[in-house]
């Protein structure tokens, strides 16, 4: 049996409110769509939470428990065909954390990528030479072809930026102007990193500005680095990915999803957007960035 980290993650969850505002449509409680099935409370709650990977059985028996449309089924078994699938992500084992599997696959799947990196050059945006020197500083004990794998998985994620279909995710980022300015040992290594920062602000659904030192602190200074991560229209009826905050330590993650908490990292963001000049403003310091180097 696949384990909740197998298949993919975001047709698992819409698929699970999906199936959650079906059941309550037919006016079905949960304990009432068990014994139908007959199957536990427990997998029908694990279903809709979007924990695991559907059988198109099992999804066309609920389907005809809820009396649910022809063409509402159809997008429902073509849903739970992908919960089986497995995202490129998956081929790399175990130097996937399963906390952070979860946000490959929502961060291949949105539509709108905003972050504020307060301390690193963000993954979509580094270098081979910088993703390899900060996984040497987290785990110096790694072996060389363990720390490939995860520059490799790092690299590949960047492949949605330029991607045809489905269409790339419009990327909005602000950097703290610490950021650019913390290098590597390697200075030149530092200069290419910062070189391919204007290469990829360059593309045309790529938006990169600096926060200057001298803006004084934002209010994303009590929020450290976040991303806010925008879906497009769900199929259907089926429920749209909700907008979803994601914030990463060095032993997990939290997903926040609650509009509250959305609303709050909105209203910071907005703030770092009143602060930070805009991307040509940005691009003339990150050039007097390089040249300082040369000095």
């Amino acid at each position: 049996m696949l384990d909740e980290t197998s298949g993919s993650t975001v047709p698992r969850r819409q698929l699970g409110r999906l199936f959650t505002e079906l059941r309550e449509h037919a006016m079905i409680t949960l304990d009432e769509a068990a014994r139908a099935l007959d199957c536990s409370r427990q997998k029908i709650w694990r279903i809709e939470k979007g924990l695991v990977p559907v059988r198109l059985v099992d999804a066309r028996a609920m389907c005809d428990l809820y009396r649910v449309p022809e063409e509402m089924a159809a997008i429902v078994a073509g849903l739970a065909k992908e919960t089986r699938a497995k995202g490129w992500w998956h081929a790399y084992g175990d130097v996937v954390p399963s906390w952070f599997s979860l946000y490959v696959g929502l961060e291949s799947a949105a539509s709108l990528i905003r972050r504020y990196d307060s301390e690193l050059i963000p993954g979509l945006l580094q270098t081979r030479a910088y993703a390899s020197e900060l996984f040497r500083r987290k785990n110096p004990t790694m072996t060389a072809e363990e720390r490939e794998k995860l520059v490799a998985v790092r690299l590949q994620r960047q492949s949605i930026l330029v991607r045809r279909l489905p269409v790339a995710p419009t990327l909005k980022v602000v950097l703290s102007e610490a950021v650019l300015r913390r290098s590597l040992p390697d200075r030149r290594e530092m200069v290419e990193q910062l070189r391919h920062l204007l290469d990829v602000a360059a593309l045309p659904n790529v938006s990169l500005r600096v926060l200057p030192l001298a803006a004084g602190p934002p209010l994303a200074s009590e929020t450290g680095t976040f991303v806010v991560l925008g879906f497009p229209q769900g199929l259907g009826r089926a429920s749209t990915e909700p907008t979803t905050v994601y914030l990463e330590n060095i032993t997990g993650a939290l997903y926040l999803d609650r509009p509250v908490e959305v609303a709050a990292f909105a209203h910071v963001w907005n703030d770092l957007e009143s602060l930070a000049p805009d991307e040509a403003e940005s691009e003339k310091m990150i050039n007097m960035i390089i040249e300082e180097h040369h000095d």
